[in-house]
């Protein structure tokens, strides 16, 4: 490989190919995108890696391995799609039947009316209603896929006046560059400085030139209030905006402390707790001839950029968000190693793995080309001649075929057959180390023999491995998706919404479905054994229901559906209490006008 020096960091696993070693060194260079001088060396390997993989996903490793110099692996590699598969097998079990927003609280039954739960519900209800309008089991996909495959994905929110609600979207994390500060080694921790980069290619058609793009987020200290403004020669940028007596002027509701000129602001969710801190949105554009070896991504100069503007005219020159935090999640497919920030796809394992698999197919395809057309060696035989050449004509096999043997003469048929089932017995073998060493089991994968398994107690057992796999990539996401639907809130309150009042956050958080079958006769045999002996709230009962694919979409509705028709329960509350008002509540009845104390009967201890 050429290697001078052994590299141990998240992208290890990559190194015997020879990509990896140096992605700058000429010759090796699969994709010459990745050397333009923007780029900064120490996000070459992962972009690297990036690319590597993608190329598995759409079979395109043996390309990959042609550019790079081994030509016997160009184009009569066989790659028949089990990267692929492994992706979206892994896929399909992390997210389960169905992802449901859920807020603690919302749940709860009406009846008994807890404190928040009113608040709860319509929190929940109106961030059902988001996730509708923007897609979320759609972006969902596109953002684990990607996860899954890469190792890492990103989802950005941004507030869109004209829609009135924020915008979900979803990024290759090739575009992705953070800025954690020097001191940072905890891999949960978050950048202060973000960038969206990439390339535009050049447009001859258009006559516009090859331009390089870069969002910018920025976590700074508050400064005054500015205004979009334009230069003589055209160019967008903002400007500060100052009063009749030359002093800067303020964004409204900001404090200014007059001793340390510090700018403090009191945002919707955190009221009671000034901030001095908000997030800038630039977006700006540089043509890449303006730009030297020496300007990296991070420190792209200024003065020759050229600034976009929002659909509301806002110039993107430092934008004040009105928000204290970075609206950009970074996903990772599994929990990153201690001072790492990158996340292990799920291929990464076995990616060697999968080149055996790709050999022994093009070895096998090789056989069963001189197994279904044997080659036939003869002697004696009389062979058709050419009348004008004088020439034995090329022999050829069809069905019917006679040939005319002297005296003595034979033929032999090369028989490869027994080659071509041991290289199928080698494929068998390959598939089932490469589902054993990724988790997702044979039994996961769909290659197990059911009849090879004497009950359901083994089938669960094979299927171990996979539900620790699952089970660790969505601990990975959890806290992420919590902090996008916090996001989603504040953005919503940033905006001044109707509907999305201020105060603090509720604690939403995603809810996935099973990922294996669930026998739901038996979840529903123990749901009403426990609801029935008051060991389990109806609340945990329809949880466990919809868990087990049970076709529940609103679990408050179902609970209240569920209480007006319980009548023996209601029978049971009016013996107890006497209270006709808490029996009619309790069966979602309107008040009497005229309130009819129900006699107290007394118990039969007999």
């Amino acid at each position: 490989m050429g290697l001078r020096k052994l590299i141990t960091d998240v992208w290890s696993w990559l190194d015997y190919k020879p990509v990896m070693a140096d992605p700058r060194r000429p010759g090796r260079n699969a994709w010459s995108e990745l050397t333009s001088s923007w780029v900064p060396d120490e996000d070459l390997r992962r972009l690297s890696a990036y690319r590597l993989l993608a190329a598995y996903d759409s079979n395109q490793a043996g390309q990959v391995a042609a550019i790079t110099g081994d030509d016997s692996a160009g184009g009569e590699r066989r790659e028949l799609g089990d990267a692929s598969k492994l992706i979206d097998t892994a896929l399909g079990y992390l997210l389960g039947s169905e992802q449901t927003i859920i807020v603690p609280g919302a749940e709860q039954a009406a009846g008994e009316q807890p404190e928040g739960h009113a608040e709860a519900a319509a929190v929940q209800e109106r961030l059902r209603a988001w996730a509708e309008k923007e897609l979320l089991p759609l972006r969902l996909q596109q953002a684990e896929r990607a996860a899954i495959l890469l190792g890492d994905s990103v989802y950005s929110l941004a507030w869109d006046p004209a829609k009135g609600r924020v915008l979900l979207r979803t990024w290759d994390p090739g575009l992705y560059f953070a800025e954690w500060p020097d001191d940072e080694q905890d891999s949960g921790e978050f950048p202060t400085r973000v960038h969206l980069a990439w390339e535009i290619p050049e447009d001859v058609r258009r006559g516009t030139k090859a331009k390089l793009r870069r969002i910018t987020y920025e976590l700074a200290p508050i400064a005054p209030a500015s205004r979009p403004a334009t230069t003589k020669d055209g160019a967008r940028f903002r400007e500060p905006v100052a009063g009749d007596d030359g002093v800067a002027l303020l964004v409204s509701g900001d404090v200014q402390d007059p001793a340390t000129g510090v700018i403090t602001r009191t945002y919707p969710w955190a009221a009671g707790r000034p901030s001095p801190y908000t997030c800038y949105l630039t977006d700006a554009e540089w043509d890449l001839d303006d730009l030297k070896h020496s300007d990296l991504l991070y420190d792209l100069p200024l003065h020759k950029a050229t600034f976009r503007a929002r659909s509301d005219g806002e110039v993107l020159d430092r934008l004040d968000l009105q928000v204290d935090f970075i609206p950009l999640i970074h996903i990772t497919n599994n929990i990153p190693h201690s001072g790492d920030h990158w996340g292990k796809p799920t291929l990464a394992t076995v990616l060697q793995a999968l080149d055996e698999l790709s050999a022994t197919d093009t070895d096998a395809s090789a056989a069963s080309a001189t197994t279904g057309s044997p080659i036939i060696g003869l002697a004696g035989a009389r062979l058709p001649i050419d009348r004008n050449t004088g020439q034995p004509l090329p022999v050829k096999i069809r069905a019917g075929t006679v040939w005319q043997l002297n005296d003595g003469g034979r033929m032999d048929v090369l028989d490869t057959s027994a080659q071509l089932a041991e290289l199928r017995s080698r494929v068998d073998h390959l598939l089932d180390r490469i589902a054993a060493n990724s988790r997702i089991t044979a039994a996961g994968l769909g290659t197990l023999d059911p009849t090879a398994l004497p009950s359901g107690y083994a089938l669960q057992l094979a299927l171990g491995p996979l539900d620790s796999l699952v089970g660790g990539m969505r601990l990975a996401r959890a806290h992420k998706y919590v902090i996008m639907l916090r996001m989603v809130q504040r953005l919503h309150q940033a905006g001044q919404v109707q509907g999305w009042p201020a105060g603090e956050s509720a604690p939403a958080h995603l809810a996935w479905g099973p990922h294996t079958p669930t026998d739901r006769a038996a979840v529903l045999e123990e749901v009403v054994k426990g609801v029935g002996a008051g060991v389990l709230s109806v609340e945990t009962g329809i949880r466990l229901l919809q868990d087990a694919g049970y076709p529940i979409d609103d679990a408050q509705r179902e609970i209240e559906r569920i209480q007006a028709r319980a009548f023996d329960a209601a029978a049971r509350l009016a013996d107890a209490t006497g209270d006709n008002g808490a029996v009619r509540k309790f069966l979602r009845m309107p008040p009497a006008e005229s309130e009819i104390a129900l006699p107290k009967l007394p118990r039969d201890d007999t």
